[in-house]
């Protein structure tokens, strides 16, 4: 929706109309931001010099969202995604912007993977276009603006305080458009994660991680596999807050089939598995976005190195064992 137009004085300040236009609630401090007339090209973020481009396979580009056009491109694509896609249900404001507006989004950083041959009809001319993203949250903007997103669902303070050395980053908020989520899509997404866990020298990724539905009984063999498999170490495990905790040991670990289990978690869980991750106790049921939350915990210390070597490709270039 468009707001009703009005003229302005004859001296008025354009900047003043430019400010109201684009507000402070996306800055968050980067020593980069510079200003714009068009509003959706102000420049938001600093990457802390990161490369412009973090990744490339094929046509697919990865980048770090720079500014405001950027954070509501990723926006839409969670919107199209979470609500037309599946089963999250909107709220008004949400439904009339057809973005997923998150307030934690202002102090995040997207990843946006890109398609730079994209064709709205064939033969047509290339309009690239957002086709996955992530969402970064590093801990020192996280203590800034009162905590992590995945606070509002875990109690993270004894984690937090038994580490009190690392550099935490929470991932979130991850999608992918249905024609796109292929191997090389998700190995560009871990590319681009590697790379700013390195450059920014984190030690421990956070996040929620979801699995769809939201009868827990359903998700019995999913949820068991996890707590008698992957349960994070006492030391580094972080409990569900006692108003939203749901048990995940739902059938005795000589009940599970491993491997049907393990084939029934989403791809997104599997690569936290692959890559070494633990998760806490208890899962959180969330009906708005219609899933079942459990919390991913990854120590960068202990990620297999055969995933290092693999995500830490050079010149910019993702390596891809697959074209599919």
């Amino acid at each position: 929706m468009s707001a009703p137009e009005a003229r302005m004085p004859e001296r008025a300040n354009p900047l003043a109309l430019v400010a109201r236009l684009r507000p402070s609630r996306w800055q968050r401090g980067d020593s980069g931001t510079t200003r714009s007339f068009l509003p959706g090209r102000r420049v938001v973020r600093d990457t802390a010099g990161l490369p412009e481009v973090l990744g490339r396979i094929g046509p697919l580009e990865l980048r770090l969202a720079r500014t405001v056009q950027d954070i509501r491109r990723a926006q839409r694509l969670r919107f199209q995604v979470f609500y037309e896609e599946m089963s999250a249900s909107p709220s008004p404001r949400t439904l009339l912007a057809r973005r997923d507006i998150d307030p934690f989004d202002r102090i995040c950083d997207h990843l946006l993977v890109i398609d730079r041959e994209y064709r709205r009809t064939p033969g047509g001319p290339a309009r690239p276009r957002v086709v996955g993203t992530y969402r970064l949250l590093r801990q020192e903007f996280a203590e800034r603006n009162g905590g992590f997103y995945s606070a509002g669902e875990y109690d993270l303070r004894g984690l937090l305080a038994a580490h009190p050395g690392n550099r935490v980053l929470e991932l979130g908020r991850s999608c992918v458009l249905a024609p796109y989520r292929t191997k090389r899509t998700v190995e560009l997404l871990w590319h681009g994660i590697w790379a700013y866990v390195r450059h920014h020298k984190c030690d421990l990724m956070i996040g929620c991680a979801s699995l769809e539905g939201t009868d827990p009984a359903a998700l019995a063999p999913q949820l068991s596999f996890l707590h008698h498999h992957a349960r994070a170490p006492e030391a580094w495990r972080a409990a569900a807050l006692p108003g939203r905790y749901v048990p995940m040991n739902r059938l005795p670990a000589e009940a599970l089939d491993p491997r049907r289990a393990m084939a029934a978690l989403p791809p997104l869980v599997k690569a936290y598995l692959r890559l070494g991750g633990k998760f806490g106790d208890g899962a959180v049921v969330d009906r708005q976005f219609g899933t079942t939350d459990v919390l991913v915990i990854v120590r960068v210390a202990e990620i297999d190195p055969r995933y290092i070597e693999h995500y830490s490709a050079r010149d910019g270039q993702a390596k891809s064992s697959s074209t599919s």
